[in-house]
């Protein structure tokens, strides 16, 4: 499976201080797991705080479409 980053997706990872390795790590080892509006949601706590990944999902992709923190 292929992990995509928009370029908002990768604007808010710098802006927010965030690893793309953290990013990964959530949506393979997270949390929590939410669906709303065909959109995934993984939660993960860092040791710097939770951050939210949300993506959309294909048969062969992940689009990270944003990356917060919660």
């Amino acid at each position: 499976m292929n992990i995509v980053f928009t370029s908002h997706a990768e604007d808010r990872i710098n802006i927010r201080k965030i690893t793309k390795e953290e990013v990964i790590e959530a949506i393979f080892y997270p949390e929590k797991i939410t669906k709303k509006y065909e959109k995934y949601y993984f939660t993960k706590k860092l040791q710097k705080g939770t951050i939210e990944v949300c993506c959309e999902r294909t048969e062969r992709d992940i689009k990270i479409i944003t990356v917060y923190w919660v």
